[in-house]
């Protein structure tokens, strides 16, 4: 079985990504899948954004200069 990936161009023509070898007039049965997002990865794109605002948020805690190993002279306050 191969899995292509196709561009509906109009409703009875398909423009495939790539090449297929088969011979002409072969039928081929075409599955339809659309492109929503599954509840669960949904839900784990959510936590990831929240998880990121929590960690660069204006709640950041500062950090001493004291803790800095490797100053970065390009960076002005």
């Amino acid at each position: 079985m191969q899995v292509i990936e196709a561009q509906v161009m109009d409703a009875t023509h398909l423009e495939l990504t790539s090449p297929i070898q088969v011979p002409r007039g072969s039928k081929v049965v075409i599955s339809i899948v659309t492109p929503e997002i599954d509840k669960e990865h949904k839900e784990w794109i959510e936590m990831s954004l929240q998880r990121l605002q929590s960690a660069y948020g204006p709640d950041e805690p500062d950090y001493l200069l004291t803790r800095i190993s490797a100053p970065n002279p390009e960076f002005e306050p």
